[in-house]
């Protein structure tokens, strides 16, 4: 997912600031290990402004993911990967874009949802489906254009849909962020982008004459 675009505590209402701190301090530290007081002090809010919008930190954690899933939803959908006619070229696209965007600290570009879910899946089931919600939610903007190029290419009936392989694409990505998390290295995540431009390239029986 985008890395996330920091505002001066200054700058929104408290609410949104509120859930722009658990975007970041989250993905730095995990839904657990965050306090009250980092959210309010990342802010720039008091505790009263936030106990006033989130009365549990089940509730925070639910928001924090719908904010997520809306900001998000945002950049994709004026992201370049559109703009190719070829329906296939946009698939791969996507599939570059998200590569462009690993970059820099681990928290500025791994998944929110991804990170809570593996936290919240048992202790926190409205978390965790929120989190479900964003992921899948995102995996279904990819399937018209999955859909379109299996028509083009005839492959129809192939064994596989377009809402899986959509939803694979995510399989790999999030897999993708907990091996940068594992060894601290935004390059083996990129490594995995890499396979998977492949792996949809073989499905479409496209070679790939750049070897990228």
């Amino acid at each position: 997912m985008p890395r996330p675009t920091k505002k001066s505590p200054e700058r929104g209402d408290a609410r949104t600031r509120l859930l722009e701190a658990a975007r970041d301090v989250i993905r730095q530290k995990g839904f657990s290990a965050t306090t009250v007081d980092d959210l309010c002090r990342a802010a720039g809010v008091t505790k009263g402004a936030y106990f006033h919008h989130f009365d549990t930190k089940e509730a925070l954690g639910i928001a924090a993911a719908e904010f997520w899933a809306e900001t998000t939803s945002a950049l994709f959908a004026n992201a370049p990967y559109h703009a190719p006619a070829d329906p296939l070229d946009r698939v791969l696209a996507y599939v570059d874009f998200r590569k462009t965007i690993i970059e820099g600290d681990l928290a500025a570009f791994t998944c929110l949802a991804g990170t809570m879910t593996q936290e919240t899946y048992t202790s926190f089931p409205a978390i965790r489906d929120a989190c479900a919600a964003s992921i899948f939610g995102h995996a279904a903007t990819l399937e018209p254009d999955i859909e379109a190029a299996m028509r083009a290419h005839h492959l129809t009936a192939c064994g596989w849909t377009a809402q899986s392989l959509a939803r694979h694409t995510q399989t790999v990505l999030q897999g993708a962020f907990i091996l940068a998390k594992a060894t601290g290295d935004p390059e083996v995540a990129r490594e995995s982008v890499d396979h998977l431009k492949r792996y949809i390239q073989l499905l479409f029986h496209r070679p790939d004459h750049k070897g990228d």
